[in-house]
């Protein structure tokens, strides 16, 4: 037991109502993100029935401590949606545990400080001033920002992750990515799918994609383990020449695939969503438009540096607040070890345990009218009133995302390029749907004409 109730006996959490068997399963398979929204009216502890198993949602700060911060050893990843996502990366950063995920962390860490991805900043810069002339030159009347974002970020991470050119696999890269996910999702929701091994048209779409990118990635390692690539100041090189300082061990070449795979779907793919939602809100709030544009466009002509992105408060914030309403990682599973109680409600070893961020970010007793994007509420002493639990994007405690620091890089320079150079709204008759994925994608993309300033 990891906490034991004072003197209260422990209480009922509220039980959403399923059906026999099945449970919430069919209402999760048709909107996800509606059901965890109807769960959470409840109460802040909500029962949820599932096949098989005890589950709970909780909505609030402090049970988000809780589980991420205070007892983080007693709620790991043995969940059904991280057991699917290793079929696709392993046991990297994001879906190992234990004292493996401690190692693991351990090697990484070095390679993620910020002294050492500062440099690649230039990379981002170069990279989107490239993208940029393209649409100058092609003065595409409307794109597909989804899938120009996709590219352009997944060609970033090439370069600085491998120092390798991936701009001609991108589309390969792209559509195995989004096989991958969806097939994740499919399967999480349909317990009864078969084996991997059947060879279903399913199975042999999820295996074909993941074959791709196991030939991408494996194909760069064993050149750079070969010598055939002299030594690159990038994230792949800091890995195969990091070592444990406990045993002095470096990684195999399995868990190098596991983690650059790791990079390359967290460092493009969450990035770039988080920018789609940004430049889509945008389009809506004029006015807020209006000022991150007055903020960058007093940055002179050329690619950004890194040490311009303390003159861009505002830049900052407009992507902070895009983020709370619109979080990369909108539902983050967690399993209980060993039974808990939590507020008084008796969780049982084995139970799932769903925090939203989607949830805790819209909920107006942790922001003021929380469907408002308002990016002011990320500057000065209005960010400083933030609850410090309130606010995840990025997860929080020990198992916070080891790539932050970059991702918000990034994102930065990216808005701040692009929003100096173009204006961007939604193509006429667009209408954007969510896709409630491993990430939160707009489900058809983002189509949106370009105006150039």
């Amino acid at each position: 037991m990891v906490a034991v109730p004072h003197s209260r006996p422990p209480r009922k959490a509220p039980v959403y109502p399923g059906l026999p068997v099945v449970g919430s399963l069919l209402e999760v398979r048709r909107d996800m993100i509606a059901f965890f929204e109807r769960a959470v009216r409840l109460g802040d502890i909500v029962e949820l029935k599932f096949p098989a198993r005890t589950a709970f949602v909780f909505n609030h700060p402090n049970h988000a401590k809780h589980i991420f911060v205070d007892h983080y050893r007693n709620y790991g990843k043995q969940t059904r949606g991280y057991q699917l996502l290793r079929m696709v990366l392993g046991q990297g950063l994001v879906t190992s545990e234990g004292e493996f995920w401690r190692r693991q962390r351990r090697i990484a860490q070095p390679a993620f400080q910020h002294g050492r991805i500062a440099h690649f900043g230039e990379v981002m810069s170069e990279e989107t001033e490239g993208m940029l002339a393209r649409w100058d030159r092609e003065a595409p009347a409307t794109l597909d920002l989804d899938r120009a974002l996709m590219t352009l970020t997944l060609t970033i991470v090439g370069r600085c992750l491998m120092s390798a050119d991936l701009s001609d696999e991108s589309d390969a890269v792209g559509q195995a990515v989004t096989v991958m996910l969806r097939q994740t999702v499919y399967r999480l929701t349909h317990p009864l799918m078969l084996p991997l091994g059947f060879p279903t048209p399913k199975n042999r779409a999820f295996l074909s994609a993941r074959a791709e990118l196991d030939r991408l990635v494996y194909g760069i390692i064993q050149e750079r383990r070969a010598g055939k690539l002299p030594p690159k100041p990038d994230l792949l090189s800091m890995l195969i020449e990091t070592k444990d300082e406990e045993t002095g061990e470096g990684m195999t070449d399995l868990q190098l695939r596991d983690e650059v795979m790791t990079m390359i779907l967290a460092g493009h793919e969450t990035t770039a969503n988080a920018l789609n939602w940004t430049f889509y809100l945008l389009a809506q709030h004029p006015k807020v438009s209006a000022r991150l544009f007055e903020e960058v466009s007093t940055l002179g002509p050329g690619p950004l540096g890194v040490s311009e992105l303390a003159r861009l408060p505002y830049t900052e914030a407009v992507i902070k607040e895009s983020m709370r309403l619109y979080p990369p990682v909108w539902i983050i599973a967690r399993s209980a070890t060993e039974a808990d109680v939590i507020d008084g409600v008796s969780i049982p070893a084995g139970a799932m345990c769903f925090i939203s961020p989607w949830t805790h970010h819209r909920d107006s007793r942790f922001f003021e009218a929380p469907l408002e994007f308002r990016p002011e509420r990320f500057l000065g002493e209005a960010e400083a009133a933030i609850g410090k639990y309130s606010y995840f994007p990025f997860a929080m405690g020990p198992r916070v995302c080891i790539g932050n620091g970059f991702a918000m890089m990034e994102a930065r320079l990216l808005l701040a390029a692009i929003h100096r150079r173009y204006a961007l709204d939604l193509a006429p008759q667009v209408q954007v749907e969510l896709e409630p994925s491993i990430t939160l994608r707009p489900r058809h993309g983002l189509k949106m004409t370009l105006k150039r300033r």
